[in-house]
């Protein structure tokens, strides 16, 4: 009997489609129908015709990415940076940043209806700022390519692990882009080139800092070569040989960062690999209008949860006669106390380490009277806070909630338990252009005490 002949795997060829473009969904694809099934389409707008190649199939969508547009939107510009469409930084270059509000702006409301079953009294007026160069926090990946004889950095590729081959980035600042190219010339030099994974990028008011995760030690020659690097290019060197607590400054060892927020009289000192928001420009503003909408008075005590480095909590300090920051990280909440005692407001602050994502209507009622709450969560949302604020009586509760969010979704989940179960009203709500240019949406959401 002869062998038989292995057979071989045929790999299915997708099709091209022509597709019409009904909307954006959350991750700024087009949004359309084929044969029965919803399409989600990369480099689509609202209302055109395009043609697509479907990229993946499932049960009951397929993906798509558009290879040629035959009617265009209005709304459509041409992407500024050359890598658009292969790193995966960026996802609504090709769309009006104005519309990349507006889609934003619909994609919050839709949440909060859909999931929240609720609708704000009042749309906010959207909080936008620049466009470009707005990159102030950022992680590159680095990867020594042995096959193409070079180092890449900058961001990953799209749906995938490789790192794009970038020589500038659009939303970084225009110093820091222009590094990029020297960048890979600085880790190709070095002997652990192979064995530097990432640099954390972090823009201060009067300082740049770039630290390298480097998983070997460096040598003498490493150490001259990033030395010289830091004096031509004005940046800091840090280093981080191991985990985030090892990351030191190394050229110059005095090096530090902070952010003001002068509307408060408030400087934020922070380290390189701290949360802090990547956008300046508009932090300055959501922190501002958030205290606004909570309308301080004097003599009242007020909660900031997930206070991280005290963010909103210092300046509330300035406006309120108590303010409590409660974080789930001890490290933070010293840090946080730290922060207070150098801006003069520790006398009016006190920190608290609790696991936020357990807490009880007991640890609320633990706090004393809390007249109103400032809460910022991370992507998964303030859940137990929420059924937590349930369970409290109406003179427990807080009479008034600035919610900031970063996750439109959990942001309606909890509304919806806000709204339904705790006795509140979603009086306002509106989208924080933080990210331009990315499907992130972040925003912010006022409740209050129904009467």
């Amino acid at each position: 009997m002869g062998r038989r002949k292995k057979e071989q795997k045929v790999e299915k060829v997708f099709p091209v489609v022509q597709l019409t473009i009904e909307s954006l969904d959350m991750e700024g694809r087009g949004i359309a129908h084929h044969d029965g099934k919803v399409v989600f389409v990369e480099g689509a707008l609202p209302f055109e015709e395009v043609r697509a190649h479907v990229i993946r199939e499932k049960s009951n969508y397929n993906q798509a990415r558009t290879t040629e547009v035959l009617r265009a939107s209005s709304e459509r510009v041409k992407p500024k940076c050359a890598a658009y469409g292969v790193c995966g930084g960026c996802a609504m270059q090709h769309i009006n940043p104005r519309a990349q509000v507006a889609a934003k702006q619909r994609v919050l409301e839709d949440n909060l209806q859909r999931i929240g079953q609720v609708r704000p009294e009042i749309i906010l007026r959207p909080i936008a700022g620049p466009t470009w160069g707005y990159r102030y926090r950022a992680r590159l990946s680095v990867r020594n390519v042995h096959k193409k004889g070079q180092v890449l950095v900058g961001f990953r590729e799209k749906n995938g692990s490789y790192v794009a081959n970038m020589l500038a980035c659009e939303v970084l600042p225009k110093h820091i882009s222009d590094l990029l190219p020297k960048l890979r010339e600085l880790i190709a030099a070095t002997s652990v080139a192979d064995h530097i994974p990432q640099i954390e990028v972090a823009i201060g008011q009067d300082s740049n800092v770039l630290v390298f995760r480097h998983m070997l030690p460096l040598n003498a020659d490493d150490e001259r070569l990033l030395r010289d690097f830091s004096e031509t290019h004005h940046v800091d060197i840090w280093l981080q040989p191991k985990g985030v607590e090892t990351v030191h400054a190394f050229h110059p060892t005095d090096s530090a960062l902070y952010y003001d927020l002068p509307e408060f009289g408030i400087r934020m000192p922070y380290r390189p690999t701290d949360f802090t928001q990547v956008n300046f420009h508009i932090n300055r503003v959501l922190v501002a209008r958030a205290i606004r909408l909570l309308e301080i008075k004097p003599n009242e005590r007020v909660a900031d949860f997930f206070c991280g480095l005290g963010n909103f909590t210092l300046p509330l300090a300035t406006q309120a006669t108590h303010v409590i920051g409660i974080e789930g990280s001890t490290q933070l909440t010293q840090r946080a106390l730290e922060n207070a005692q150098v801006n003069g407001v520790a006398d009016k602050t006190e920190f608290y380490c609790r696991n936020l994502f357990e807490v009880t209507a007991d640890d609320l009622r633990s706090l004393g009277a809390i007249d109103k709450y400032l809460v910022d969560p991370p992507r998964d949302g303030a859940d137990a806070l929420c059924r937590a604020l349930a369970e409290l009586t109406r003179q427990e509760k807080p009479r008034k909630i600035v919610y900031v969010s970063c996750n439109p979704s959990t942001l309606a989940r909890d509304a919806h338990t806000l709204v339904h179960q705790a006795g509140y009203r979603l009086v306002s709500a509106g989208v924080v252009n933080m990210f331009p240019h990315t499907a992130h949406v972040e925003s912010m959401a006022v409740f209050e005490l129904q009467a």
